[in-house]
């Protein structure tokens, strides 16, 4: 009789088909849920044995018993495989091409994220993980297929012509796991995305600028874009943040910008997450730049900066015809513009506030994000480099290891 059993935490099949006993091992451990989900498998093998249609690959594609049985000369000894053979995955005939279920998850997923992380998505499944693997069962996609895609990624080529970065290769990997994770639950089998890790990845180049050079920027930008650049510089707000900051969000009473809402890929959205959601502290530079920012356009818009028309402004177009014209003319290193961001959060530690205060402005979780990312700064711009514990040491009586070796004579350990 055909049935679920168990060896070394480990379920595995266990049924007769043309006489001979045959175990299909997986990997999945022994648990309520996972025996009903290869129950519903093994009732659909039942069937399609005793109606004659039963096709050993269908169900089991890696098996070595698919072969056997296909060229007739399944003998006992191959189907009588021992408790401590090595597992084989349990798959399904009836799961879907990878293009349908990819459409279908997509289409039930998208509704929780953001819009410019579905744009992202879709792309990643129409340029990258559908030709791949498009016509092919969710369920008969193996391990080393994957694994040679991802090699295949390696030299494929993405933007101006160059190899994808580890980081965009983790990206397309993460949306195919997300893909094949959700098939096997709903079709009873094993992901074969186990075990595969991310890539490892650079971490990303901090390069801010100097309060010399900060002032050299606002200084030398054109008139329209300063008190933009100001704000930028000097409240570490995010491009989409800035780009859609609105009056109504503009507290000068209590001298605080209200971070409630973002501009990204050309539409209003909510905040990157629910951390984001902050009041940002106006110093006395970001005051005024707003009180005459609103001068310009308070009654022209709703929102602070602003094109002609009293649209937001085109991120890709201030940066083209405005960020980089600049700082060649200062004859400054080139850097994207959410430097100025990064800028904004070491000026502050240069300046010796709190750090807790300082992740509260930038809109991060938790102050251990400031350190993660601006490590390599901490030290300098604070001056917690252990200094400071030296100098308290050294301050009246002597520590007792210095004072011994004052009063030492010079070789009495000897």
């Amino acid at each position: 009789m055909a049935s679920i059993r168990e060896n070394n935490g480990k379920l595995f099949f266990d049924f007769r088909y043309q006489g001979m006993r045959c175990r299909e091992y997986t990997t999945l451990p022994d648990t309520a849920e996972n025996r009903r989900k290869m129950a519903a498998v093994l009732k659909k093998v039942t069937i399609a044995i005793e109606r004659d249609t039963f096709v050993y690959r269908d169900f089991f594609p890696q098996s070595k018993l698919a072969e056997l049985f296909e060229q007739g000369a399944c003998i006992t000894a191959a189907c009588q495989q021992s408790a401590t053979s090595a597992p084989q995955p349990a798959l399904v005939s009836e799961s879907p091409d990878f293009e349908s279920f990819a459409e279908q998850w997509f289409s039930e997923s998208a509704i929780a994220w953001r819009r410019s992380y579905k744009a992202t998505v879709r792309q990643i499944l129409e340029s990258r993980l559908i030709p791949e693997f498009g016509e092919l069962r969710v369920s008969g996609i193996r391990r080393e297929q994957l694994l040679a895609f991802r090699a295949k990624l390696a030299t494929a080529k993405g933007r101006k012509n160059a190899v994808l970065s580890p980081r965009r290769i983790n990206a397309i990997m993460l949306v195919l796991s997300q893909v094949m994770n959700e098939a096997a639950d709903r079709f009873g089998f094993v992901t074969p995305t186990e075990r595969i890790k991310p890539l490892k990845c650079k971490k990303a180049d901090i390069k801010p600028f100097s309060l010399e050079e900060v002032r050299m920027i606002i200084e030398n930008v054109r008139p329209d874009f300063r008190n933009y650049y100001t704000v930028r510089f000097y409240t570490g707000l995010r491009t989409g943040e800035i780009d859609g900051l609105k009056w109504k969000y503009v507290d000068f009473e209590r001298r605080l910008i209200l971070i409630r809402e973002t501009f990204t890929w050309k539409e209003e959205d909510y905040t990157k997450n629910d951390a984001s959601q902050r009041d940002v502290q106006m110093s006395a530079p970001v005051y005024d730049a707003l009180k005459a920012q609103h001068l310009a356009t308070g009654k022209k818009s709703q929102f602070v900066f602003c094109n002609l028309d009293g649209k937001p402004l085109d991120v890709n177009n201030v940066a083209k015809r405005v960020w980089y014209p600049l700082l060649r003319y200062l004859n400054l290193e080139p850097r994207n513009p959410y430097q100025s961001r990064h800028t904004a959060a070491t000026l502050w530690l240069a300046a010796g506030e709190n750090p807790q205060w300082i992740s509260r402005q930038l809109g991060h979780a938790s102050s251990e994000m400031l350190f993660k990312v601006y490590a390599r700064f901490v030290p300098n711009l604070t001056r917690q480099d252990g200094s400071a514990f030296e100098r308290l040491l050294m301050q009246g009586a002597p520590y007792p290891a210095r004072a011994q070796a004052e009063t030492t004579p010079r070789g009495a350990h000897q």
